[in-house]
């Protein structure tokens, strides 16, 4: 591997989990080397172990080292031969090349798209899901003229039908669809198409909310279920989501994406008597947003008040006013596709297509 990609997957101990956040994001394998600037080996950082600190602290700007592996896997060049057979043994899927004093020569890499997949078949066949697909999209008008927004295509498929497509990955085939607005040409569409999951529909007189509609729902949960928007994309490990939320002991999860956001200014900050302290060119804010998708436990059904419109956000409130127990499983911002406005839709559809490109 040339000395420019090898940088793709190395980063140093100081710097934060914002950065390392972004640059799992741009090398696309999870997972990040920790080296001194000789690139001598210190640590190794997945998204992982990032996910599990931020649970546990929630700090953004804590720097890598407080919570790195300091004892990582490693191999040594006249054993690459045997990397691969190495990396099975352990279950881990990157193995770095070191020389006698540490330094890192090299990665090796492997390729576990089919073990991955083997391993989400059916991890959540008997979860149901529900599909938020009431509103109108009127931050997509005149799009939304035309079609309702679940069906408005990203590439050559409706965004809802590939929320779908990325459940059935894990063996989900039960899916209860919220409809208001143009509903007769939801119901259609999925009518005509050839699949394996059955589709109920929970038909709303009039809006209730991202909440509100789920007292229709006739026929009771045994088990934490999955509500989602259907103008997201979450790129994540939904069997981990679900896990995530039966140990955690939360009644709510909330899956959070982070999102940073740049100040396009040179940003002054003063004290008393409009005296100038400092200056900060263009500074980034960094913070976790709420993507639309949730784990809930089906004893919240009964939270939610009859015939009244009541989003998601309501019933966290309430249960937060009564400190009961709402969490999150973070994800990063390149995990999350939103097509809820033109330039939000817009990325969805490079990545998606970038994301084909690559699988082609």
């Amino acid at each position: 591997m040339k000395t420019e990609k090898l940088t793709e997957y190395l980063i140093s101990p100081n710097h934060i989990v914002v950065e390392a956040m972004r640059k799992i994001d741009e090398n696309a394998k999870g997972i990040l080397f920790v080296t001194d600037e000789q690139r001598k080996l210190a640590g190794v950082v997945t998204d992982g172990d990032i996910r599990r600190w931020l649970i546990k602290t929630g700090d953004l700007n804590a720097p890598i080292y407080s919570f790195m592996n300091v004892k990582p896997y490693v191999i040594c060049r006249k054993e690459t031969h045997m990397a691969f057979d190495y990396m099975k043994r352990k279950q881990i899927t990157a193995l770095p090349v070191v020389d006698e004093s540490g330094l890192i020569l090299d990665i090796v890499f492997r390729e576990n798209g089919t073990v991955e997949q083997e391993a989400r078949k059916n991890s959540l066949s008997e979860i149901p899901v529900v599909i938020m697909a009431g509103g109108k999209g009127t931050r997509l008008y005149p799009y939304t003229k035309i079609l309702p927004k679940p069906l408005i295509p990203i590439g050559d498929i409706p965004i809802m039908e590939r929320i779908i497509n990325n459940f059935r990955e894990y063996g989900i085939q039960k899916y209860l669809i919220t409809v208001n607005y143009r509903k007769s040409m939801i119901k259609s569409y999925f009518a005509e198409l050839t699949k394996d999951y059955s589709i109920d529909y929970i038909e709303e007189d009039e809006p209730l909310g991202t909440a509100g509609s789920l007292k229709l729902i006739s026929d009771p949960f045994a088990k934490p279920f999955i509500v989602t928007n259907c103008d997201i994309l979450i790129q994540a490990d939904y069997s981990d989501i679900y896990n995530y939320h039966l140990t955690s002991g939360n009644e709510l999860t909330i899956v959070t994406a982070l999102k940073n956001i740049v100040v396009p200014y040179g940003v002054v900050h003063s004290s008393e008597n409009g005296m100038i302290e400092m200056m900060e060119e263009k500074p980034k804010l960094s913070y976790f947003v709420n993507t639309g998708m949730y784990i809930l436990n089906p004893e919240l059904i009964k939270d939610i008040p009859e015939k009244a419109f009541y989003h998601m956000t309501n019933l966290v409130d309430r249960l937060l006013a009564d400190h009961r127990k709402v969490g999150m499983y973070p994800i990063s911002e390149d995990s999350f596709l939103d097509m809820g406005e033109f330039e939000e839709m817009r990325r969805m559809e490079a990545k998606i297509n970038l994301k084909s490109k690559s699988q082609g």
